[in-house]
């Protein structure tokens, strides 16, 4: 009976001395808790009123912030019972740093990533050339970016790989050059054969008139006099007019009678006595 009782005064003198302490300390978390749900939520709606953050990395801010919260928060319950925080953050950064060595090639990729999303040197649905390869952007993620080629084949590439490259953005303006190089022969009218060409741009209305297309001689070829045809077109409409100008081309060359000069060698023979 003597031994409840001194464990019953024991148990007193506790709660008297840490009581205030585990309020305190409840009261922070809930405090904490509260805060953390509510700045979080904040953080979406914030990213989901501006275009500038893809919905990619929304996620992940809202979530970065609410665990810095929840972090503050039991650092500050540790502190109300006299634990020492500083050497607690000297751990954890001890950790981190190590974790950070251990995982340099992923962290890379999510670095690479967040400056994909945020300085969006390309979008999704955007047609690219990285790194050699040509495609369609399907998904840009932290780690990874999707796409598909033109002729339909997936295609995973790391996002370190892809920022510390070359990028080509084919879609990125809404106008573009269709560069063709046709030959002619050396017996036909240059001056006739660029006429032609003319009355075949001003008639296709995807010819944009600014700026203006380019018809020029560009060189003087083995086989060929070279010209020059420079049309400027809307992007989307870059290789059905292409197409269809190569097309147009040929027919009326054949009508008006200019012709393609195939490669030719001249082979001279002598004969021996």
């Amino acid at each position: 009976m003597e031994n409840i009782n001194t464990l019953w005064q024991t148990v007193r003198e506790d709660l008297a001395t840490y009581g205030l302490d585990v309020i305190g300390a409840l009261g922070i978390l809930i405090v904490g808790w509260i805060v953390a749900n509510w700045l979080s939520k904040r953080v979406r709606k914030a990213t989901a009123k501006t275009e500038r953050i893809d919905d990619t990395i929304s996620p992940i801010l809202v979530k970065g912030t609410k665990i810095i919260v929840l972090v503050i928060t039991i650092l500050a319950v540790l502190s109300k019972f006299g634990v020492e925080t500083a050497s607690i953050i000297a751990v954890l950064g001890t950790i981190g740093l190590a974790i950070g060595l251990a995982l340099q090639g992923t962290l890379s990729n999510i670095a690479s990533g967040f400056m994909l999303l945020v300085l969006r040197p390309f979008n999704v649905g955007d047609a690219v050339d990285i790194g050699g390869t040509s495609g369609v952007v399907d998904e840009i993620g932290l780690f990874v970016t999707e796409m598909h080629t033109f002729d339909n084949i997936g295609v995973t590439m790391p996002n370190s790989q892809i920022w510390g490259g070359k990028i080509e953005n084919y879609t990125r303006h809404n106008t573009r050059r269709v560069d063709m190089e046709i030959g002619i022969s050396y017996e036909d009218d240059i001056d006739e054969a660029m006429a032609v060409i003319k009355e075949i741009l001003d008639a296709d209305e995807r010819v944009l008139s600014e700026p203006e297309p380019l018809i020029a001689v560009g060189s003087l070829g083995d086989n060929a006099v070279v010209l020059f045809v420079r049309p400027w077109t809307a992007t989307e409409q870059i290789w059905p007019l292409r197409y269809d100008l190569t097309k147009k081309i040929k027919q009326r060359f054949d009508k008006e009678g200019i012709s393609f000069p195939f490669p030719q060698r001249d082979v001279h023979l002598f004969q021996q006595t």
